[in-house]
């Protein structure tokens, strides 16, 4: 039940967000999802709300932690009776949440993780319950999904084509677009002086950095590299190889300095290998005037138009220094601006508070007086 008023009137929600424990939310973000989270947590309690963010060790306290786990990817792994103790850590981490959220005073949880169990325990909460679907369906999530029997759980879908591809597992109340806060990705009208490309993200396989290095080579143009070693094989085998005087890793940079490295870049090389969901890089790099050269993969297509980049056919390394030398001549403010249409994560909150005060009231009305139900059922 509500417990007031923020400054501007609007209703204040004591909200539980249920994070995924791989990595601490906080800054260096190591993707999408971690910054994700720590906006939507940050965002909401500078609006007044009551926010408390589960989440792993390290994560950022001024968010309302309360830490439930440690970060799985700093654990050891293998033991004679599991080969994957991260596993088994989160498995009873968000056992012990979800069993303890029935006693909690929650008005809505929202679950920003990719686990199973949140979701196929819903139903043991009287508390309502948005999941927000961040990937394409995979089989543990999937499973929990399936399994999901809570009435008052919504999912939420961040692009159309997450919402396509979950739409026959389970029926997607909405689509709410991801968000950047654009004050943190400051636009700059114009390139660096010592031209370059830049790529940035996990480096990851599915994430293509490879053909990025090789595209920026056919045009001729050095390519900056920045985010964290996810894949410390990938990058041995395939990144470390390639790297040279026109392909220079800058190492996993804070947001300050990751903006003033993308606002000074010609354009920005996105080289999804898998369905991106969302793709909150070519977001971050609109923000900053630079234009996208990207596979057409996902939800790219959805973001860049022709205002503001240029796509090429997955995987094809020609194509996209093809699409690279198209972005380069694109006018930045347009990219900006393209950027505050779409991408803005004020529109974002928005509309997760819209969703909260749906959930919120049916619930309220149900702790009246059966009375008080009636007269309300009546005014309506």
């Amino acid at each position: 039940m509500s417990v007031g008023r923020t400054g501007d009137g609007a209703q204040i929600i004591r909200i539980g967000i249920i994070a995924h424990l791989k990595y601490a939310i906080r800054e260096p973000f190591p993707g999408g999802l971690e910054m994700h989270t720590h906006l939507l947590a940050s965002s909401l309690r500078k609006r007044g709300h009551h926010v408390t963010v589960f989440a792993s060790t390290r994560s950022d306290e001024m968010l309302g932690l309360e830490a439930i786990c440690d970060e799985t990817s700093l654990l050891d792994t293998g033991t004679a009776e599991a080969a994957d103790v991260p596993f088994f850590r989160e498995h009873h981490a968000y056992l012990d949440l979800m069993t303890s959220l029935r006693t909690r005073s929650f008005d809505v949880i929202h679950n920003n993780s990719l686990h199973y169990l949140p979701v196929s325990m819903a139903s043991t909460l009287n508390t309502p319950m948005v999941t927000t679907l961040h990937t394409p369906p995979f089989c543990w999530l999937e499973s929990g999904v399936r399994l999901c029997r809570a009435p008052n759980m919504r999912f939420v879908a961040v692009s159309d084509t997450i919402r396509q591809l979950w739409s026959h597992i389970t029926t997607i109340d909405r689509t709410v677009a991801n968000g950047i806060d654009l004050d943190s990705f400051p636009f700059n009208s114009t390139a660096d002086s010592d031209d370059y490309l830049i790529w940035y993200g996990r480096i990851v396989p599915e994430k293509g950095l490879h053909l990025a290095i090789d595209a920026a080579r056919m045009v001729g143009w050095p390519l900056k590299i920045a985010g964290p070693i996810s894949d410390s094989a990938y990058f041995a085998e395939e990144i470390e190889p390639r790297l040279g005087a026109d392909a220079i890793y800058m190492g996993h940079l804070e947001h300050r300095a990751l903006g003033r490295l993308i606002g000074g870049a010609r354009a920005f090389l996105c080289t999804p290998r898998w369905e991106e969901p969302y793709g909150l890089v070519v977001a971050e790099a609109l923000a900053c005037g630079t234009p996208v050269a990207a596979f057409a993969r996902g939800a790219i297509p959805a973001l860049v138009d022709a205002s503001c980049g240029a796509l090429a056919a997955p995987d094809d390394v020609a194509a996209l220094a093809d699409a690279a030398r198209r972005a380069m001549k694109l006018d930045r403010l347009s990219c900006r601006r393209r950027a505050e249409a779409i991408c803005d994560a004020d529109a974002m909150i928005d509309a997760y508070e819209a969703l909260y005060a749906e959930m919120v009231e049916p619930v309220t009305a149900a702790f009246l007086p059966p009375i008080a139900q009636a007269t309300m059922a009546g005014a309506a």
